[in-house]
């Protein structure tokens, strides 16, 4: 390692300014990670240089060290980088081993080794992407890809690097699924942004810590068109059947178009990349068609609609409803939300933070500083809490919590509920939910309880019964004028590829398989009787315990890259996975549920069936998952020639 101190001329002052900025605001914890990946030097590990542990969810940006020492490590790390950038530094890929304990000093808690092979990957030591190696053996061989949004750019991503001919049916005119359908006012991420990325896109210059809805759209358009995917798409296509063709081993495919036009394709391979949010679901109220205002799901918003001084009815307090509620209502005559349950909601304090010009800088100039400070999210958001959330079946207060770190939870956002309603404590009782938190999904508060707060805002308990020509009427038979009635009641997730009919080799449809929320597949991705049909984001894949539905749609895509090469390279013309396999993976989903806060019964949460299973939620860590989907093995599956 070089240690002689950067040259600094005139000709390169200005770019040691912009360095400097970058350093003034960057995340000390981040810097001292990056300072150890380029020097090797683990005395920035150890006092007085470690960090001392955030607070809650607190970015812990100075590290909570003294000025001094951030300003050492500050100016240390600013001659790293300069040598870096002359090539006076060589710098070592930190081993597995190494990232874990790099990662452990600065979030001050010990992060097992055993994560070390998957945080490589996330820090793009090792590569996630696995180009298919072998060309395919049939000229004629093709894949078929359903869906544009997130996890189908990701799909044609590596199909194109691959070589492999495919065609994406993409029934919207632009790319990012649920990111080019939703854009409700004050529509956003509730993931970190640094987290809601590609790990082989990294964004370096979001403008927010958590990005609102124009943001992500534009960057699944720029990560599609610099994958050159987009001449592959073909726009305006509902796919409404597939059908597996067990004679020819091929999958047809027939979508309308929106003038009704008929098409058909045939496909070797055929991935659904529908996701679980792109079906709005409306719920079926007397009356519903008699309504003379303006009525819109907000999965549907249109962007004409003018809320100035109109009495808006909203139907649910889910995510949408929490993003949307606060951002309209300065501009509102009243807003009346009808609340079915209650929600916990956690404080966040980057929820509405921009990120400065100087830390966009620091993504810029600093080597790895991106990927580190994603790391640190992907901890923070990702496993840690995944012990909190099984169920102890000795603790005392079942009712309200479910082990005793659960209820450290329970009682510090009660008391945060408490402190944003500040004189308004009468609506403590409307809004404070009696089952444990985590229960239902989090959200991440919008300003929700300071906007409850507000004279022209009413929250409603009862729920809606009848819709009439000038309102709704609820439970009690109180009705409630509307010029605007906006139904925030979330999508058909318990309805995986629906509406689209899916026939099998036996002739047999998913939803005649499945039942009409009951949907199993092997590690969400493959179902018996269905060959060469591989699923992203299917049942069971939503890491309920936090994170990114990037990160297992990247899992899954590996793995199903791997059963398509078996395919592609003539190894065997179908794949499909064996029942008892299927079977016993989800007997395995079945009791870890048991055991987990998803299976408490102290509310509704569409993570659950009608029959009380949970169908969305993964019950694995992150670890587990990467494992399960690291290897497609030949052995589950029947392979046919």
């Amino acid at each position: 390692m070089t240690t002689t101190s950067p040259n600094v001329t005139a000709e390169n002052n200005s770019g040691c300014d912009l360095l400097d900025d970058a350093l003034r605001d960057a995340n000390i914890p981040t810097l001292i990670a990056v300072l150890v990946h380029l020097t090797g030097d683990d005395k920035w590990l150890r006092a007085p240089y470690a960090p001392k542990r955030a607070r809650g969810l607190d970015d812990n940006d100075d590290g909570g060290l003294p000025d001094e020492i951030q300003t050492e490590i500050r100016m240390a790390l600013r001659c790293a980088v300069t040598e870096y950038d002359a090539g006076l530094l060589t710098t070592t890929a930190p081993s597995a081993e190494r990232v874990t304990e790099i990662l452990s000093a600065v979030l001050h808690e010990q992060v097992p080794v055993e994560y070390g092979p998957l945080l490589s990957e996330e820090l793009g030591i090792t590569s996630r992407s696995v180009a298919l190696t072998a060309q395919p053996a049939e000229s004629g061989f093709s894949v078929g890809v359903i869906g544009a949004g997130m996890s189908g750019i990701a799909a044609a991503r590596e199909l194109q690097a691959s070589g492999i001919r495919y065609e994406i049916l993409e029934k919207n005119d632009g790319v990012g699924g649920t990111w080019f359908e939703n854009f409700y006012p004050g529509c956003g991420v509730d993931t970190p942004s640094s987290l809601y990325s590609y790990s082989f896109a990294p964004k370096s210059d979001w403008s927010r810590y958590f990005a609102k809805r124009n943001e992500v759209s534009e960057y699944f358009e720029d990560t599609a068109e610099t994958a050159q995917i987009l001449d592959n798409v073909v726009f305006g296509v509902e796919v409404t059947s597939a059908t597996w063709d067990d004679d020819n081993r091929i999958w047809t495919v027939i979508g309308r178009t929106r003038s009704g036009e008929r098409i058909e394709r045939t496909y070797s391979v055929l991935i659904s990349a529908v996701g679980q949010v792109n079906r709005p679901s409306i719920p079926e109220l007397d009356g519903i068609d008699t309504f003379q205002g303006v009525a819109v799901h907000t999965a549907a918003w249109d962007t004409s609609i003018d809320v100035t001084g109109k009495n808006v009815v909203v139907i649910g307090t889910g995510a949408s409803s929490m993003q949307l509620v606060p951002a309209i209502a300065d501009a509102v005559g009243s807003v009346t939300i009808f609340q079915r349950s209650k929600h916990w909601v956690l404080p966040h304090p980057n929820y509405q933070r921009p990120i400065t010009d100087e830390v966009k800088l620091a993504n810029d100039l600093i080597p790895y500083y991106t990927r580190w400070y994603r790391l640190r999210a992907f901890w923070n958001f990702g496993d840690r809490l995944h012990d909190s959330l099984q169920i102890d079946p000795d603790w005392p207060h079942s009712d309200r919590s479910i082990n005793k770190t659960n209820e450290s939870h329970r009682v510090f956002l009660t008391e945060y509920i408490k402190q944003q309603l500040g004189e308004r404590q009468d609506l403590l009782d409307v809004t404070l939910p009696t089952y444990p938190p985590y229960t239902k999904r989090p959200l991440i508060d919008n300003g929700w309880y300071a906007t409850l707060t507000r004279s022209n805002v009413h929250i409603v308990e009862s729920s809606v019964t009848r819709v009439t020509e000038t309102g709704v009427v609820d439970s009690d038979g109180n009705e409630h004028p509307a010029d605007i009635l906006v139904y925030a009641t979330g999508f058909k997730i318990q309805q995986f590829l629906y509406p689209m009919e899916v026939r099998g080799r036996s002739g047999r449809s998913l939803r005649e398989t499945w039942g009409p929320d009951d949907a199993r597949a092997y590690l969400g991705v493959t179902v018996p009787d269905f060959p060469n049909l591989f699923i992203l984001n299917g049942p069971n894949t939503f890491a309920g315990h936090g994170g990114s539905a990037i990160l297992a749609t990247e899992f899954q895509l590996r793995y199903a890259l791997q059963g398509i090469e078996r395919i592609a390279s003539g190894a065997a013309a179908s794949v499909e996975v064996r029942q008892e396999v299927c079977d016993d993976y989800n007997s395995k989903i079945d009791a870890m549920m048991d055991a987990m806060i998803w299976s408490h019964r102290g509310t509704e949460t569409y993570f659950r069936n009608s029959a009380g299973r949970v169908v969305v939620n993964s019950p694995w860590k992150y670890i587990d998952y990467w494992r399960w989907t690291l290897e497609y093995k030949s052995s589950e599956y029947i392979e046919k020639g």
